[in-house]
């Protein structure tokens, strides 16, 4: 017999209080997940943006993400010393670097998101295709909201 489910009171009807949990949740899985790789989800979120983007500059990078400009040059500075980011010279702008994923770079964000598909495959085994679909969505909206551009 389980312990029966302790009683949050005024929390309960809170989406951001059951949104605060669920992503505790998926952090604490995600850390497991990406074990042993040297990875974080920052580190992960600007690989993946830079991959998708070749030659965007960490301006752009930092907008994307949400991550402030003083911060970006000391994560972005971890990757290129990690070998999984490349920096150069702006052809168009010599004051400005282009950034682009390295092989180990690529093989890198493979590994991890490979690692966070299965993760998320077992937090979300019960959840139907159409019920994920559901919640991207919803959370997309929400993110929208939040979003300096609205």
């Amino acid at each position: 017999m389980s312990a029966p489910t302790p009683l949050i009171g005024a929390l309960n009807p809170l989406v951001g209080y059951h949104l605060r949990r669920a992503s505790a949740v998926f952090a604490a899985d995600f850390t497991a997940a990406v074990e042993g790789t040297g990875m974080r989800q920052v580190l992960i979120g600007i690989l993946a943006v830079v991959a998708a983007s070749p030659g965007i500059n960490q301006g752009a990078v930092g907008r994307i993400l949400g991550i402030k400009r003083a911060n970006m040059v000391s994560l972005i500075n971890e990757l290129i010393d990690a070998g999984l980011i490349l920096r150069e010279t702006d052809p168009t702008d010599r004051r400005a670097f282009t950034l682009t994923v390295s092989a180990a770079g690529t093989a890198m964000l493979d590994e991890c998101t490979q690692r966070i598909e299965a993760h998320e495959e077992q937090l979300l085994a019960g959840f139907s295709a159409a019920e994920k679909a559901m919640l991207l969505d919803l959370l997309g909206r929400i993110e929208k909201r939040g979003s300096p551009a609205d």
